[in-house]
């Protein structure tokens, strides 16, 4: 009997708490969340903001692009042989015409002198048949196999000097040398890269532009060039020339500018990040980059504003004006804006907000649009020194 009145004491207790619970739960406490909305005694959120201004911006066409020598080649043999001399540093300037690599040439040179010799004594036979042509004593087909002979010895003797030409490898333009690929007594078949040769003053840089990009592009427009391997440099350069078709595959046209690169600072085949200037100097209105919430229903920013004072407030401060006004209520006004290039931790907007708003740079996650703001700049968030590649 006892054990049955505890459990009905205790199934009793159970039910008033859990009653109590949904009640303050789904009564009480969505009245109380109404009466403060309604009462607007909701706390401001904390936000920092900073005022949207007017910079002077050059309109500019960004790309990927590649150096490129004006003239780069891999030395290598028209003939296969052995290396006896090699006449150069890796890394060295060379000039147009220098000496760089001997193949074993013993053969050829044998050949050449059994060529002289035949040409001089072909020679000597044309002498005395043009002799004995001019006294008649000889035939005219006589004459004739003279001349033939000694033009064969002429030939012969040029053939051999082209093969020992071509086991001397030279420079074929002034460049600087890269790494040797060859050693003393090393065979080299025909086509055996020895060594890099290439021309760095000036150099090329090529990039593809959209075809969308054309008619803003034109040959002698000022390119600025930037690397990752020398950070802080901008070399300058000019359009040269630009592609006669656009690639099917990615509907790019290919352009080609000329830079000077008279420190040989610039390498052949280093990536480059290139600005194309294509126009004059423009007036933009710009904004911080995390300013702008970016959504699939467009691109806004939060503009803080004053809100609105009911009628029966603004005519008493009207009339109070010996009285010091309290501080205005802030609240924020979502702009849907069209956004235009960024450069480095600012962003153009095109439309939708004017020079002079102040704009909410942190904080917009927790805000909804005509939410009550208060302005803390005192712990702003401060852009990385180097920014990370896009």
């Amino acid at each position: 009997m006892k054990r049955r009145i505890i459990l009905v004491v205790v199934f009793a207790v159970l039910a008033a708490l859990i009653g109590g619970f949904g009640y303050f739960q789904f009564v009480i406490k969505p009245a109380m969340i109404k009466k403060i909305i309604a009462s607007g005694t909701q706390p401001p959120a904390t936000v920092s903001t900073e005022t949207a201004k007017v910079e002077t911006w050059l309109p500019k066409l960004p790309a990927i692009g590649t150096l490129r020598a004006v003239q780069g080649v891999e030395v290598s043999s028209e003939v296969g042989g052995i290396v006896t001399a090699i006449n150069f540093d890796s890394g060295k300037f060379v000039k147009k015409g220098d000496l760089l690599v001997q193949l074993d040439d013993s053969v050829e040179q044998a050949d050449l002198r059994s060529g002289q010799a035949q040409l001089k004594k072909a020679e000597l036979e044309l002498s005395r048949q043009r002799e004995l042509l001019r006294r008649s004593n000889t035939a005219k087909t006589s004459f004739d196999a003279a001349l033939a002979a000694r033009d064969t010895a002429v030939a012969t003797v040029d053939r051999t000097n082209a093969l020992i030409a071509q086991k001397a490898i030279k420079a074929a333009f002034d460049g600087q040398l890269g790494i040797r690929n060859v050693d003393l007594g090393q065979y080299v078949s025909p086509g055996t890269a020895m060594v890099s040769l290439q021309r760095l003053t000036p150099i090329y840089v090529d990039f593809p532009m959209p075809e969308q990009t054309l008619t803003k592009l034109a040959i002698g427009q000022t390119v600025e060039v930037a690397l990752d391997a020398d950070p802080g440099h901008i070399f300058k350069g000019a359009i040269e020339s630009i592609d006669s078709k656009v690639n099917q595959a990615t509907r790019n046209v290919l352009v080609r500018a000329r830079v000077d690169n008279t420190e040989a600072r610039l390498l052949p085949g280093m990536f480059a990040n290139v600005n194309v200037i294509a126009g004059k100097p423009e007036q933009v209105v710009t904004v911080p980059r995390t300013a702008v919430t970016y959504s699939l229903y467009g691109d806004s920013v939060f503009v803080v504003v004053e809100a609105p004072k009911p009628a029966s407030e603004a005519a008493a401060q009207t009339a109070a004006k010996t009285e010091k006004s309290p501080a205005p209520e802030l609240i924020v006004d979502r702009r849907f804006v069209r956004v235009g290039e960024a450069r480095g931790d600012r962003v153009a907007i095109l439309d939708g907000v004017k020079a002079g708003d102040n704009v909410v740079i942190s904080g917009q996650i927790k805000l909804q649009p005509h939410a009550r703001v208060r302005i803390d700049n005192s712990d702003l968030l401060k852009p990385p020194a180097k920014r990370p590649l896009e």
